[in-house]
């Protein structure tokens, strides 16, 4: 039976959708480009596959390509596969109603998303509508396509308007050719006729699409002479002789992540690192997985040997890159990988991903949930097992943000917590794991004792370590602000508390009560002076060379976090330290004779400053009245001289 041009009116919700799609306020236009190449893409897997049975069926094209042939003057675009092509029933079948069946779920979608009037690219594909994208740079879309064996062609021509027509057409060889009557350009806007322009988009979206992705470019000719060198017109310019068009493939269809890890060679891995990241220092080590089975997908995973220059900037983007069939679907993909390992690179391939319209549905999707799972689980296995040299090069790099996993993935807390390292009072600059830590405990220790501070040296000295230096007690230096969100997070390491060097009571050595009663008076006078800067004030714990340090209750704020919170412009509320003094420093002895002799001595409140100054000064922090300590220094120098 003839066949003859017949017209389609598009379903209400179908026009309801065309609607959106053609007035949409999509910001990524280009990704139209990305679906008719996935498209073509498929249509040549599909010829491939039924070519297992019925070699024939290739004929005299064997070579599978997809082209893009922009035409200026035209203002056209057109891309064009020698894949399986469509009967005139596919046709109706595939791109007559490849919007209604999807447009229910799709309209339902858009209504529940937080953005009613931006499409998104994960939204695209999601629902059969990948197609009809392009109607948001296209004015009219006209295929003509010929399915493999068949004799004649199929013509479908939409100007989106709530129809479309159908006929008979001619074409030479099988396959699709999806022909785009482009809108005009307005200004700002990417002009998809020019060659910059889709080269960037096919290197962007559609690199590793399997099959070349070419286009005709051309290229100048000039004149040489005899001996081949370029003739130079009187201006010293190059003779232009004519012009040549050659067929150029735009695609690496370089999907390393694709093919088995034992065909790939280490250049190769380190070639798509570089592509992938920009970054030109060689990585670390890589994972390359391929998961089989219910959950299907494919992931290689680079571990830089560098942090970049934004890795704690808060507008940095994450490095992995999430792709469907090798066709790029979105990078900076925190629902694959969480803050605390932002400095992995890769890709994640899931062909049977199911997208939708905004990423908080991504990030429930049961798929997505089971990669992240994996992932998390993979990376810090291959940190497990790194040997000691490999693992210190990361973690002098990148040791500070991990630590962030110990106090936001409670699932992972401990397996995190085995990969931090401190340098200690013991471990001569070196790093050491908290299980070495706690191997290397003296007999007579029952707890983890840390000091936190900004500065390495400035703690290391801190007179708070006194009395546990005293003890060959070893101490954990934290210096990351990070680790004052990691002790709360872990209150204890294999069954061993944590304990500050510089809050509460060591408890280490029996308090001198007779002593200690002998000086409460004193130290009731030094409490009365400094009322508006200590809360109390009392024998220390903790010294035993210096004569005073600050410190606060087991359960205060640390200074360091305070000093974190101030510098982040958060309002605190001045708070007050304990000023703990040794009473068995012979300044005390002396300021104790002062006051039995007078306890309204004049020199008494210089000291009582001098005491408070000195407990700053020995934590590193800054005195309220230089002036006034350096008189008082100056002083105590000229009468003890």
């Amino acid at each position: 039976m003839e066949r003859k041009k017949e017209t389609h009116e598009f379903k209400t919700e179908v026009k309801q959708f065309m609607h959106l799609i053609i007035n949409s306020l999509y910001s990524n236009k280009e990704i139209f480009l990305r679906e008719l190449i996935s498209n073509a893409s498929d249509a040549i897997d599909r010829l491939s596959f039924k070519a297992q049975t019925d070699s024939k069926i290739i004929g005299s094209d064997p070579d599978y390509k997809i082209k893009i042939t922009p035409d200026k003057e035209n203002k056209t675009l057109t891309i064009s596969d020698n894949g399986m092509g469509m009967t005139y029933e596919e046709v109706v079948e595939n791109i007559g109603t490849i919007a209604r069946s999807g447009t229910a779920a799709f309209m339902e979608a858009l209504k529940n998303s937080n953005n009613k009037d931006t499409l998104t690219p994960e939204l695209i594909g999601q629902f059969g509508v990948g197609f009809y994208s392009a109607f948001i740079v296209a004015e009219k879309i006209t295929i003509i396509t010929k399915a493999a064996g068949e004799e004649t062609a199929t013509q479908w021509d939409s100007a989106g308007d709530g129809s479309y027509t159908i006929e008979p057409a001619a074409k030479d060889a099988r396959g699709t050719d999806v022909i785009l009557s482009l809108k005009p350009v307005e200004k700002d806007e990417q002009d998809f006729t020019e060659e910059w322009t889709i080269r960037n988009i096919v290197k962007k979206h559609s690199d590793f699409v399997s099959y070349p992705i070419v286009m005709d470019v051309e290229h100048d000719e000039y004149e040489t002479d005899a001996e081949g060198k370029q003739v130079l017109d009187k201006d010293g310019k190059p003779v232009k002789k004519g012009t040549t068009v050659n067929e150029e493939t735009l695609n690496s269809m370089k999907a390393i992540w694709a093919r088995d890890k034992k065909d790939v060679t280490e250049e190769e891995y380190k070639d798509f690192y570089s592509h992938i990241s920009h970054d030109w220092n060689p990585p670390l080590t890589q994972l390359h997985l391929k998961l089989e089975g219910l959950t299907e997908y494919s992931a290689l995973i680079y571990i830089p040997s560098q942090a970049p220059m934004d890795l704690f900037m808060p507008e940095r983007k994450h490095g992995v890159q999430l792709y469907c069939r090798r066709v790029f679907i979105m990078d900076d993909c925190k629902e694959l990988i969480p803050e605390y390992l932002r400095f992995i690179k890769g890709v994640v391939d899931a062909p049977d991903l199911n997208l939708n319209i905004s990423r908080e549905i991504l990030q429930q999707d049961a798929l997505v949930r089971n990669i992240h799972k994996n992932l998390i689980k993979k990376i810090l296995d291959t940190l497990d097992q790194m040997d000691a040299e490999e693992y210190d090069k990361f973690y002098n790099e990148f040791g500070a943000v991990i630590k962030e996993g110990i106090h936001s993935d409670w699932g992972n807390r401990e397996k995190i917590s085995k990969l931090a390292r401190y340098k200690t009072t013991k471990s001569d600059g070196k790093w050491v794991s908290l299980q070495d830590y706690v191997n290397n405990m003296k007999p007579d220790q029952e707890d983890i004792y840390y000091i936190t501070g900004d500065n390495l040296a400035s703690i290391l000295n801190s007179p708070h370590l006194e009395t546990l230096k005293e003890k060959d007690f070893e101490v954990l230096l934290m210096t990351d602000p990070v680790d004052e969100f990691v002790i709360q997070s872990l209150p204890e390491f294999e069954k061993k508390k944590f304990k500050s060097a510089e809050k509460g009571d060591l408890g280490l050595d029996k308090v001198d009560e007779e002593k200690k009663e002998t000086f409460s008076s004193l130290f009731e006078k030094v409490k009365s002076h400094l009322e508006d800067k200590v809360k109390d004030v009392k024998p220390s714990s903790h010294l035993k060379d210096s004569v005073s340090c600050l410190s606060g209750d087991a359960y205060d704020m640390s200074a360091y976090m305070e000093k974190l919170l101030k510098s982040t412009g958060q309002s605190m509320p001045d708070s007050k330290r304990i000023l703990e003094l040794n009473i068995g420093h012979p300044v005390m002895g002396k300021i104790q004779a002062i006051f039995e002799k007078n306890n309204d001595d004049d020199s008494l409140k210089d000291y009582c400053n001098l005491l408070y100054d000195l407990a700053i000064v020995g934590e590193g922090g800054k005195i309220e009245n230089p002036a006034r300590f350096s008189k008082i220094i100056g002083e105590v120098m000229a009468k003890a001289i």
